[in-house]
């Protein structure tokens, strides 16, 4: 099982699913209003790759790109917002099998069900997990915390639901769909 689940491919894809969801954090996040929250397109990359790859990779796509990313950036690592990235990715890439994007069919419904899980996932993640987490490691005011959960819940679900449904139809369209070949008579 452990083979099967680390396999060099899914090594592979979480060493450099980590680099990517570093890069995009650091050079391709838009500033917010909110104090040390901003827009990030690092979280449709991560869903992409949790339905390609799987819940454990999404989870720790999400847990070392973005615990990597504060220690690079900020010098330290703010570990309750690291859980919910891994957190966020383990949860979407939940529907991985069900989704089947490597069938080459992302279809409406196959749209609705990545959608309606990536909104419960970034719900569960941003607007209950993370401000908790602050509250009780790091101290952090109520008001401050659910207003930095309450943004980045809003921002994560639109750009996943945009940019990570446009990089999945993309995929999609990469991939062969399993009736798409018919021998020659």
């Amino acid at each position: 099982m452990f083979k099967k689940l680390f396999s060099i491919k899914t090594i592979v894809a979480i060493g450099i699913g980590a680099a990517v969801f570093i890069i995009l954090a650091k050079f391709a996040s838009i500033p917010s209003p909110i104090p040390n929250t901003s827009i990030q397109t690092s979280y449709a990359f991560l869903a992409l790759m949790a339905i390609v790859f799987g819940p454990i990779a999404g989870g720790l796509i999400g847990l070392i790109g973005h615990a990597l990313n504060d220690a690079i950036s900020y010098g330290s690592v703010w570990w309750s917002w690291v859980v919910v990235s891994m957190i966020v990715g383990f949860l979407i890439g939940l529907v991985a099998k069900k989704i089947d994007i490597e069938s080459g069919d992302f279809s409406k419904k196959k749209i609705i069900t990545f959608n309606i899980t990536q909104v419960l996932a970034q719900a569960i993640g941003w607007l209950l997990i993370a401000p908790l987490l602050d509250i009780l490691i790091y101290a952090e005011p109520a008001n401050k915390v659910f207003a930095q959960g309450f943004f980045a819940v809003v921002s994560n679900i639109v750009t996943v639901g945009v940019i990570g449904t446009i990089l999945l139809i993309a995929y999609a369209k990469t991939r062969s769909k399993s009736n798409s070949l018919h021998r020659e008579l």
